[in-house]
């Protein structure tokens, strides 16, 4: 299957300035959640982000935890991206987010540096990018000091 994206797809869609940055989010973003894991048609997903990007949506968000089960949310999304959007990548924003139970131990999960900076490089590999566009903690940490999962992200 190869896409072509729709010309006219910045037409009709709004987009807002994102606080004080450059950056401009459209009116709705898609979120990957619980519907592209590793337990759903992988050619439905695809289907949605064609349809999506076609209507003018650019955000896509994503966590280290969406599926089920956790992480097959940014497998699935990064084969579509690989596939079909190489082209379009700096035309979308792709954000992430960790802080949820990901392996087994002290560092699995929550907003620690050490686990903050193995989780975005998990990610990254899973989803078969370079960078995302924003990353954020999923949770606030109560055990960790803010100036910590700041200085991580």
């Amino acid at each position: 299957m190869t896409y072509s994206a729709n010309p006219g797809r910045y037409d009709s869609m709004l987009y807002r300035r994102c606080g004080q940055s450059g950056l401009r989010l459209p009116a709705i973003s898609l979120g990957l959640w619980h519907n592209f894991g590793g337990v759903d048609d992988a050619s439905v997903a695809t289907k949605m982000i064609f349809r999506a990007f076609d209507l003018g949506i650019t955000h896509f968000d994503l966590a280290n935890n969406y599926g089920p089960p956790p992480g097959s949310a940014q497998t699935t999304f990064g084969s579509i991206l690989h596939q079909h959007f190489k082209a379009h990548r700096d035309e979308m924003i792709i954000s992430d987010k960790a802080g949820y139970l990901m392996w087994p131990g002290p560092y699995g999960e929550w907003g620690s540096r050490k686990y903050l900076i193995a989780s975005l490089n998990q990610s990254l590999r899973r989803m078969q990018l370079d960078y995302v566009d924003i990353f954020y903690s999923h949770r606030p940490d109560p055990d960790t000091p803010l100036e910590e999962t700041m200085g991580a992200l």
